[in-house]
């Protein structure tokens, strides 16, 4: 496996360990703020996909110009249109969004737990292999709970992921700066 920090001295990284400590409180403490407010933290992280939807759609119309032949263009093109036509539904109507993205999160979430469950299973001579299918297990239940309070919950699901994911990542990055503190 490759070294992520190849090339980089460990003191190099010591040197730096104020910088993740000051990420990492800046993320806990926006993690905090979105937990505040799931509502708006749902609606903010809808305009962050809508805006990536945006983004790519155009990419992808400016390519349909550059491969050869019509069928190629066509299909490139109407790729771009559908990709454009999801980021302006982000900003036209992001409630409506949000509901589409949590039953799509709910429905992802129940798939990746019942494959988990069953690559689990199929590892049973092996040990551990009961963390697999209890991680799978998890997922999916998680996923069945989404689906069973939609529509109502995609007010403040999306916005719990969001906080849930700052939060743990704050949190990680400050044990990793004052981890490699020198």
């Amino acid at each position: 496996m490759s070294d992520v920090f190849n090339g980089m001295s460990t003191s190099s990284l010591q040197s730096k360990w104020l910088w993740f400590v000051g990420l990492g409180v800046l993320l806990f403490v926006c993690g905090l703020i979105a937990l505040g407010n799931l509502m708006l933290a749902t609606v903010v992280s809808v305009y962050y996909i809508g805006m990536l939807m945006l983004f790519g759609g155009v990419i992808y119309l400016v390519h349909s110009f550059q491969v050869r032949g019509w069928d190629h263009v066509l299909f490139w093109a109407l790729s771009g249109l559908l990709y454009v036509l999801a980021g302006v539904s982000a900003f036209v109507n992001p409630i409506l969004t949000s509901a589409a993205l949590t039953l799509f999160l709910s429905l992802a979430l129940v798939i990746a737990g019942v494959f988990r469950t069953w690559v689990g299973r199929r590892m049973k001579p092996a040990k551990g292999w009961g963390w697999i299918v209890a991680s799978g297990v998890v997922t999916a239940l998680a996923g069945f709970v989404i689906a069973l309070g939609w529509p109502v919950n995609s007010l403040w699901v999306l916005g719990l992921f969001l906080a849930a994911d700052l939060i743990i990542q704050g949190s990680t990055m400050i044990a990793f700066g004052l981890g490699i503190r020198g």
